[in-house]
């Protein structure tokens, strides 16, 4: 029974209408309620009463099967289970997908705008609700122009990608990126105050000026520029880390690329 209601639970089950200490009514109804992928039910019944049909189907069952158990008759049975369970394991996979393209980047697989923008957000309310400091990060590739237009499209997109995946692996655990538009992304930082945003932001531009990208057959060096705002210097109002967040940048661009600036 435990296994039957689990989430993850059998995806084929075959109750008997008499179970002793159970009763097939609550299992079958528990089994339609619970969450999670769906359970093709069969009843085995010695009953053939056309109330008794009308019971099991609308507890849930999908079939019955009448006793003794024909084997044969078993396996014809569990085919249009398997269909059913075939399609449904379709639709999830479909709408799996769909939800990763709505909220993720399609070039470098990181969140999307909308997605880090919404996840900062969030954040920024539940820093303040506890209390706690929260850091948001701009960072931009320098000067990304120059790639695109020396080594054509083609390697641009391979620094985006390659790029995309030095900052990521330099965040701790609990911090997120995403594709801010164009060569931006933007950081979510959670309980990080000035100094904590400031020592990600270092960590994250020395690891993408040491690594090497290749693409259109040579060896290129990027760096990027870093602007970081804090809730200890900003609030939390989530458009207003953003802002400042995004003027920081400005100025570690006027300074000369490859470094930091902080509001």
């Amino acid at each position: 029974m435990t296994a039957l209601v689990e989430a993850d639970g059998p995806r084929f089950a075959i109750l008997d209408w008499m179970m002793r200490g159970m009763d097939w009514l609550t299992v079958c109804q528990t089994i339609r309620q619970r969450p999670g992928p769906y359970t093709y039910v069969i009843l085995l019944t010695s009953r053939d009463r056309q109330a008794d049909m009308v019971e099991g189907l609308g507890a849930g069952a999908d079939d019955f099967l009448t006793k003794p158990l024909d084997v044969v008759e078993l396996r014809a049975r569990l085919r249009p289970g398997e269909r059913i369970i075939a399609l449904q394991n379709d639709l999830i996979q479909t709408q799996q997908a769909l939800h990763h393209q709505a909220t993720h980047d399609r070039l470098t697989g990181l969140w999307n705008r909308g997605r880090v923008l919404g996840e900062f957000t969030r954040e920024a309310s539940r820093s303040q609700r506890e209390k706690a400091s929260c850091a948001v990060l701009l960072a931009d590739i320098d000067p990304f122009k120059r790639i695109n237009d020396a080594h054509g499209h083609a390697a641009g997109d391979a620094v985006l990608q390659h790029v995309g995946r030095v900052m990521q692996s330099s965040l701790r655990t609990s911090d997120a990126i995403g594709r801010y538009g164009g060569e931006e992304f933007l950081f979510v930082l959670p309980r990080a105050d000035s100094e904590g945003g400031r020592d990600i932001a270092e960590r994250v531009r020395a690891a993408v000026e040491t690594a090497l990208v290749s693409c259109a057959a040579v060896e290129l060096r990027v760096t990027v520029s870093l602007g970081v705002a804090s809730s200890a210097a900003c609030g939390f109002d989530a458009a207003t880390l953003v802002q400042a967040a995004d003027e920081a940048l400005y100025r570690a661009k006027a300074r000369g690329r490859n470094c930091v600036d902080a509001a």
